[in-house]
């Protein structure tokens, strides 16, 4: 006897264009063996080609890593989506995501960073690279803390603003930009100032919400709401 197909489960519709073009793509993967996880790994080997594409600095090969980028940042839908819908969520799956996330943007302005020191001098007196790696770093503390967060406080602790259907992780987007007009350095710089500035601003959330957990009275496990947190963005 052949059993039926699974029917995609009625979740609310995403908040963002992207989310939402991304649900429709992967709606027809819910009855098939592509998991959550094989969509992660995918965005992951994207992003990490666009990195290594950026690093080589030309102008070709930076707009080919750019194009890289915005595709893996789309692709960085489709996992949590098929999650949702087809009932994939798991802790180790969302975990996968929010490391591979962070590897992804780390990796993204360290390559930025190697790229402008290899077709500027600038004359700057840090090395573009390192501008880059002390973004990343950044970047990579404020992802460790969010996740914390989230453990916490739940997905709505974590949850990015939203203006007309973008986030804030959409500004990603906009990166061939960056490289078409030739300014990636000054895009690194400025990231390598930008960013630990916003990691502070995240330590002191994460101490607040931590003290706020800390007087709460202990929510019990297995949730609804806790298992819809696995189920990633």
């Amino acid at each position: 006897m052949n059993s039926r197909p699974q029917t995609p489960i009625n979740v609310p519709p995403p908040r963002t264009w992207d989310a939402r073009l991304a649900r429709r793509l992967v709606t027809p993967l819910v009855n098939t063996w592509v998991t959550p996880n094989h969509l992660t790994t995918l965005r992951l080997l994207i992003g990490l080609a666009g990195a290594l594409c950026l690093a080589h600095g030309e102008f070709a090969w930076a707009n080919a890593g750019a194009l890289l980028i915005v595709l893996s940042n789309f692709v960085d839908h489709t996992d949590g989506e098929l999650a949702r819908i087809g009932g994939k969520s798991s802790r180790i799956g969302h975990f996968y995501d929010l490391a591979c996330d962070a590897l992804v943007t780390v990796m993204l302005f360290v390559g930025m960073g190697v790229g402008a020191g290899a077709t500027h001098i600038a004359g700057l007196k840090i090395a573009p690279g390192v501008l880059g790696a002390v973004a990343g770093v950044a970047i990579a503390l404020i992802f460790f803390l969010r996740m914390r967060i989230e453990e916490m406080a739940g997905k709505a602790g974590t949850r990015q603003a939203s203006v007309g259907g973008f986030e804030t992780e959409d500004v990603l987007y906009l990166l061939p930009i960056v490289t078409l007009t030739s300014v990636v350095l000054p895009f690194v710089v400025v990231a390598s100032i930008g960013a630990p500035l916003f990691a502070v601003w995240v330590v002191v959330d994460y101490w607040r919400v931590a003290r706020r957990a800390a007087s709460a009275p202990p929510v019990a496990a297995g949730t609804a709401e806790t298992r819809q947190m696995w189920a990633s963005e």
